[in-house]
């Protein structure tokens, strides 16, 4: 089975979600987000969560890079857009489809890189100190 490598940056809000799923799953959309995106590569992934996410007081200015893995089928069905630079390039999967696009994740969903905003005081949950204290080794 052919696989495909996405990065997603999130908050601490999601990590909370996505490892309360055993780092099997990504929370579903909210009503307001009509569209999940993953992206292509690692760099871009570290830029919004450096840039943005350490800005984000719903994210508790948090930035985490998620890597993982999905069959290249369930990629294929999804359309690629670029919204910027040449490295950005997002996966666009409807919020309707995140429950089937869930289930094409091949293993876990690796935390790989943190960024700490300046506004940060302290996590509101054991699992995100769990998580940057693996990062900080």
């Amino acid at each position: 089975m052919k696989t495909v490598t996405l990065y997603r940056p999130i908050g601490e809000k999601e990590l909370i979600l996505i490892a309360e799923s055993n780092f099997k799953t990504f929370p579903p959309r909210l009503k307001w987000q009509p569209i999940f995106y993953p992206v292509l590569n690692e760099e871009y992934a570290t830029e919004i969560a450096s840039k943005w996410n350490t800005i984000d007081a719903f994210g508790n200015y948090l930035g985490f890079v998620t890597e993982f893995k999905i069959t290249e089928e369930e990629y294929l069905k999804y359309k690629v857009e670029n919204v910027g630079g040449k490295i950005h390039n997002e996966l666009w999967v409807p919020a309707e489809d995140l429950e089937q696009f869930n289930k094409s994740i091949i293993g876990e969903i690796q935390i790989i890189k943190v960024c700490i905003g300046e506004q940060f005081v302290k996590v509101s949950h054991p699992l995100v100190q769990v998580q940057i204290d693996k990062l900080k080794d």
